[in-house]
């Protein structure tokens, strides 16, 4: 094989505080050739997206540093450049030309003041020396190659006007506009459909096939890396815990973190009674050595699978019941274009005509594509969007007629857990007070006092500590932050709660983690669930019955999860089975 684009040799890098100091990254070895496709694995926090940025000569520094190692970057010429000591000069001009990035959040590395087309254009009469008309219809070429509808007007529009899988095409495009030796694909595809993700997981290997780039892919899944990568660099706590050939890696994984890493992916063939976690598999010993737990993978397995005759007995249990929740012919719909006098003469129809049934006990799916309306039906019933026409019959009342104090008493009783658990908590409050807010707001419990010690009991419930209750949300994981909002949730003693994406941008194994602990607390609290997803795999494991939404806003099918992953009868629900991520 011929000479690595990038060699990473015994690279260790730190980022120090005031009183302390993290070693992000902890004497790792790595490489990637010419038309290889290298995946890098682990949770956050394993190292990987600050290895990719000390390739790029992005670490900030302070507070980062890198302690020791060498970073070889083989340029187009042959000449190879060591990135850790380069001058700024040099990297500006490898940067873009020669060695490129897509980030994992298009929306925050996309310039929200510049159109897309000018994104892109900017690169290339800076490395390739083009005019404005060059660049110009070089641009529309890549967005054509990249597979963005309508290219001359996506040129013209910000990216707050387009959807996410568009954005990251034209992350896409700007990242290879100068034909890069070497690709960094940082999470390309976190919370994106998986119709959407599959798409753009093509589009990365087939342009890869084309210029013969090596590409370095970083994940927390396995599943994206299995269907992808040539082979796998597994990362854990800042240090390599295993790697090799993706065959060898999935058939006979040695370490018990990677063998946690695959098992916990919730599974399409058979149902467990709970999902296996890296926890299960791993421990450390007191000489800081970690060990398996678990000696026999199969045997697990087989222990926490769940039987059909168990699952058939649930069902007549839950259906020989009244529907806690009806929802019938829910309309949303929202103007978008209006006439000279006001009169609006364009609706996006959101939500158009759904209707299913909610039992007690029971979690029902909603699943679909970004833009389904799986999101405002789940807001609606709420009623945090405004419903058009249609009927939220709740306990057998309807909540369109409900009177302001009726309507407080549901919301009490309904609430809703959202996608993205830092935004859904105040920056400024501590978590133990966000918690107790809800609780004074409907005025639970008597005191303060007493409401701290729910707040604290909650805290352990979901799997946090008293300790933390003074904390504020940015001193936490993603998957903390979540427990947060769980246990906030959880404040208010509801009969129903609607999780709306609740895990998608969860790490795999944080998320078989949450899932877990929601199983948990509806079987202890006696809890209904609407879970809200685009991921068939998630949505079979957590739901009885899912409700299938197409873009039009209708369903597409409503039955039972595991009928309709069996037999799935429109092309649209194929569609989405079929783009789920298999190892």
């Amino acid at each position: 094989m011929s000479h690595p684009i990038l060699e990473i040799k015994n690279l260790k890098v730190e980022f120090t505080s005031e009183n302390s100091s993290t070693k992000a990254v902890d004497d790792i070895c790595l490489s990637v050739h010419q038309g290889e496709i290298v995946g890098v694995v682990g949770e956050s926090g394993s190292g990987k997206s600050v290895t990719s940025l000390s390739a790029m000569g992005l670490i900030p520094q302070p507070p980062g540093k890198i302690i020791s190692g060498e970073i070889l970057f083989t340029k187009k010429n042959g000449e190879i450049v060591n990135t850790v000591n380069a001058p700024s000069k040099l990297m500006q001009s490898i940067r873009g030309n020669e060695m490129s990035m897509i980030f994992q959040e298009p929306m925050t590395s996309l310039n929200p003041v510049f159109t897309c087309g000018d994104q892109v254009t900017e690169a290339l009469i800076l490395h390739k020396g083009m005019t404005k008309k060059q660049a110009y219809h070089e641009t529309i070429e890549l967005f054509r190659k990249v597979e963005l509808p309508r290219p001359e007007i996506i040129f013209d529009q910000y990216p707050h006007q387009i959807s996410g899988g568009q954005k990251q095409r034209v992350m896409i495009a700007m990242a290879i506009c100068c034909a890069p030796q070497l690709l960094i694909a940082d999470e390309p595809t976190t919370a994106l459909d998986v119709t959407v993700q599959k798409t753009i997981l093509e589009l990365i290997k087939s342009i890869q096939k084309k210029t013969k780039m090596g590409v370095l892919f970083i994940t927390h899944d396995l599943g994206v890396i299995s269907e992808l990568a040539d082979s796998i660099v597994v990362m854990y706590k800042g240090k390599i815990v295993e790697q090799g050939p993706v065959q060898q890696i999935f058939n006979q994984p040695q370490h018990p973190y990677t063998k946690g890493l695959i098992a916990c992916r919730p599974p399409l063939d058979v149902r467990y009674t709970k999902l296996p976690t890296v926890p299960d598999f791993m421990a450390i010993n007191e000489h800081n050595e970690i060990y398996s737990k678990i000696n026999s993978i199969p045997e697990y397995l087989t222990q926490i699978t769940l039987t059909n005759d168990h699952r058939i007995n649930r069902h007549k249990k839950i259906y020989n019941q009244r529907p806690l929740l009806e929802i019938n012919n829910l309309k949303t719909f929202y103007p978008i274009k209006k006439n000279i006098l006001g009169k609006t003469t364009q609706w996006v129809k959101a939500v158009n005509d759904v209707s299913f049934k909610v039992f007690p006990g029971e979690t029902l799916g909603l699943i679909g594509e970004s833009g389904c309306g799986k999101t405002t039906t789940g807001k609606s019933i709420v009623q945090l969007s405004p419903v058009t026409s249609g009927e939220i019959m709740y306990k057998g009342k309807d909540v369109l007629t409900m009177d302001k104090q009726e309507l407080q008493a549901y919301r009490k009783e309904v609430q809703i857990i959202f996608q993205d658990p830092y935004s859904s908590l105040n920056p400024r409050m501590t978590i133990g007070k966000a918690i107790m807010e809800p609780m004074k707001v409907h005025g639970l419990l008597n005191s303060e006092d007493e409401r701290k010690k729910r707040a604290i009991s909650l805290l352990k419930k979901v799997g946090l500590t008293p300790n933390q209750f003074n904390n504020y949300p940015h001193q936490f994981s993603g998957g903390q932050r979540q427990r947060v909002c769980i246990a906030r949730t959880l404040a208010m003693e509801p009969k129903f709660i609607i999780c709306d994406e609740s895990v998608s941008a969860l790490d795999v194994s944080v998320q078989a983690q949450v899932l877990n602990l929601l199983n948990e607390l509806k079987e202890e609290f006696g809890l209904t669930y609407i879970f809200i997803s685009h991921d068939l795999s998630v949505i079979k494991y957590m739901c009885d019955k899912m409700v299938v939404m197409n873009q039009q806003g209708k369903i597409e099918r409503y039955g039972e999860c595991d009928e309709i992953y069996e037999d799935p009868q429109t092309n649209y629900t194929k569609s989405l089975i079929e783009a789920i991520p298999k190892i």
